[in-house]
Order: structure tokens, then C-alpha cells, then sequence
């Protein structure tokens, strides 16, 4: 065996740990999944007979489709929300920070040292009736009584989801615009372009990448996530997952969650492959025009 190929096996060891737990726990997990669909409901056993009966009796349901729909714009909203929180801060660590960057960095991981669930009860004493900000307008005097609207809302989710997430947005952002190569702002600055100019036209594209992969972190798992509806959602707060979750639990109907759950993966991916696939079409048609030019 040559040095070539020895390297080559030892990055196929390292790789191969990796490769072997993303199997079992995702694709073995989707397949497990996609096969309990066709299944008929049973206390006995696992798997039955093959059947559609899951797909058709749920997701010909308007409850599936209006929660899909629900939980689709509130990720929608929480994207939106968190990334328009997390630019401005991945710029200020990139550009403004200085020596202050490593410490500000761990400012922002310190939301990963703390509870999932501890930061929407958190979010929970400071919007709900007798919490915090309430009080706070009822000392003031600014209302008369507590409100009852600030929790249990699709907003109060927005808001609760955003803060969570927010971690996910600021760090891509922050690498991506890290690696851009400052000589090019210096170049265009020094060419006559304005602060204002420069970002639109350089910063801002260049550091597109890391806003798309802070996207697709964010919008995934939001459409997917039922713990924060359920504890701060309300009725009008719940999303298809605290639905399907009923039919795992409450209902012990596990072709009818996993019906819904392989609908709902396909809702979410199916738009965002098309999407790849045409901004790849874009950019290859970019590259091609820009030859042209080149040769012309």
C-alpha cells in the first residue's frame, strides 16, 4: 500500500464514525418512519399490512393542513425576526469588535450552556400575567391592570423562537463575513465608493452564504418544533407538530404521526430543493455570461 492510499484509508477511519451515527440516527430513524405510514393501527404489533389509509384519512383533514400552514409562516416570521437580530450583530463582532470579538463570541454561545427549556419558562415569567413586564407597565402606570394578550399568542411563539435561534443566525453570519477579504473594501473605498455602497455591493453578497445556511437552520427545525407552542402557544399558538405529537402520544396512533410527518418533511423540502436548484441554474447562467464577456 502506497503513503497515498494509506493517508486515504485513514480519512475514510475518521470520516467513518460519522458516517456510521448519521445513518442510524437519521436515515435509519426517515426509513423507520416512511414505513410506519403504511401501516394499520395496532396494540400488538409494529407492522401490519401495507395501507394508504393513514394518508388519506389525515391529510385529507383542513386541521393538518391549517396547522401546516400556521407553523410554515411563524417559521417563516421566526427567520425573518432572527435574521434581521442577527446581522447587525455577526457585523458588529466582524468588523467593530476588535479585541473584544473572542469575548463577545462567547457572549453569544452562552445561550448553549442554558436549557432549551429554561429559556421559554424564562420567556413565560416575563410575558405572562403576573410576570414581569406587566408589572413593570402596571408600576408605571402606563395600564390599569395586567394584560392577558402578551402570552398564549402565535407572536409570543415568534418572539420566544427568535431569541432561541438566534445563536444559530449570528455564527454562520459571523464566519462568512469573517472571511471576507478586507482589501476589497479598502479598494472600492478608496475608488470613491460610499460606507453605504460598499456593504450593498460587496459585503452584503459576499457574506449571502452564511445568511442562507443561518436560514435553513433556523426555518427547519421552527416549522418541526412543538415544545414552545405547547407551553406559551395556546390554541391559536399550536403547530403541526404538537399535532402529530398527539398522535404518537394521546392517540397511540403511530401510522397517522408518521402520515403526517412524512407529508410535513416533504412541505418543507421540496420547496427548498426547487429553491437550490434554481438559484444553482442562476449562477451557473451568471458564470456562463461572464465567459462570454471574458472571451468577447
Amino acid at each position: 500500500m502506497t503513503s497515498g492510499q494509506g493517508t486515504l484509508w485513514k480519512r475514510y477511519a475518521l470520516v467513518t464514525p460519522l458516517c456510521v451515527t448519521t445513518i442510524l440516527t437519521v436515515l435509519v430513524s426517515l426509513a423507520l418512519i416512511l414505513a410506519l405510514s403504511f401501516q394499520t393501527v395496532d396494540v400488538v404489533k409494529l407492522f401490519t399490512s401495507l395501507t394508504t389509509d393513514a394518508y388519506v384519512e389525515n391529510l385529507g383533514r383542513p386541521l393538518f393542513w391549517r396547522l401546516l400552514g400556521r407553523s410554515i409562516v411563524i417559521a417563516l416570521a421566526v427567520t425573518a425576526v432572527t435574521l434581521l437580530l442577527a446581522y447587525p450583530a455577526a457585523y458588529f463582532i466582524s468588523f467593530k469588535a476588535g479585541r473584544m470579538k473572542n469575548a463577545l463570541l462567547i457572549v453569544v454561545s452562552a445561550p448553549f450552556f442554558t436549557s432549551y427549556l429554561l429559556r421559554i419558562f424564562g420567556w413565560k415569567i416575563i410575558l405572562g400575567y403576573n410576570g414581569i413586564l406587566n408589572a413593570l407597565l402596571v408600576d408605571s402606570h402606563i395600564i390599569a391592570e395586567p394584560l392577558q394578550t402578551l402570552v398564549y399568542r402565535p407572536s409570543t411563539v415568534v418572539v420566544a423562537l427568535a431569541h432561541a435561534y438566534l445563536a444559530f443566525a449570528i455564527l454562520p453570519i459571523y464566519v462568512a463575513l469573517d472571511r471576507i477579504d478586507r482589501s476589497l473594501i479598502e479598494a472600492a473605498s478608496d475608488l470613491g465608493a460610499r460606507p453605504h455602497n460598499n456593504f450593498l455591493r460587496i459585503t452584503l453578497p459576499l457574506s449571502m452564504p452564511g445568511v442562507i445556511s443561518a436560514a435553513l437552520l433556523i426555518f427547519v427545525p421552527t416549522v418541526g418544533d412543538y415544545i414552545t407552542p405547547t407551553l406559551i402557544g395556546g390554541p391559536d399558538g399550536s403547530m403541526v407538530a404538537n399535532l402529530i405529537q398527539s398522535a404518537f402520544g394521546k392517540a397511540n396512533d403511530w401510522p397517522a404521526g408518521s402520515a403526517m410527518s412524512v407529508a410535513t418533511i416533504m412541505a418543507v423540502a421540496l420547496p427548498l430543493v426547487a429553491i437550490y436548484g434554481l438559484h444553482h441554474q442562476l449562477k451557473e447562467r451568471r458564470l456562463t455570461k461572464s465567459g462570454e464577456a471574458a472571451a468577447a
